[in-house]
């Protein structure tokens, strides 16, 4: 077991040399919405508040909708590793560096990282009136499966 652990730590390492932002303390405020391990590092709270995130592999968040009643939404961008981000209806996006994904407000969405990579995206908060976000259920592992097959 100790192995692993040290396993775990040295991939973890070889993940935050792939990028210039912080991996961050364990992601445990949001952790009953995520499947798997994940990381949170704030980047900034003011003006635009910016997050980022970093999933180990396997990891992804429930589905999940931004609301509000005006503007409101997210945007993620991709910075290492490779992810994947999903709307409910649609085939899923594979995010890698540089990948840009618009999220309007009332979109059922999720992300998170391929079953075989690391994976850590920028995520931005869009400024809206009323703004909340509501977590909703799990990804299946099945539906989770098709996508990494891809």
């Amino acid at each position: 077991m100790w192995a692993d652990d040290t396993s775990a730590a040295d991939a973890k390492a070889r993940f935050q040399q792939e990028m210039i932002f912080p991996i961050g303390e364990p992601n445990t405020a949001y952790a009953k919405y995520f499947k798997g391990n994940s990381y949170l590092a704030r980047i900034s709270s003011e003006q635009v508040p910016i997050a980022n995130v970093t999933f180990e592999p396997g990891c992804r968040n429930n589905w999940h909708i931004h609301h509000a009643t005006k503007g409101g939404g997210q945007m993620l961008i991709g910075i290492a590793g490779r992810g994947w981000y999903q709307e409910e209806g649609k085939p899923a996006q594979e995010i890698t560096p540089g990948t840009v994904i618009h999220i309007p407000s009332g979109v059922k969405h999720w992300h998170g990282a391929a079953a075989d990579s690391w994976f850590a995206h920028l995520a931005f908060e869009i400024e809206g009136e009323n703004a909340t976000n509501e977590w909703l259920e799990p990804v299946s592992d099945d539906d989770y499966n098709k996508v990494n097959r891809k």
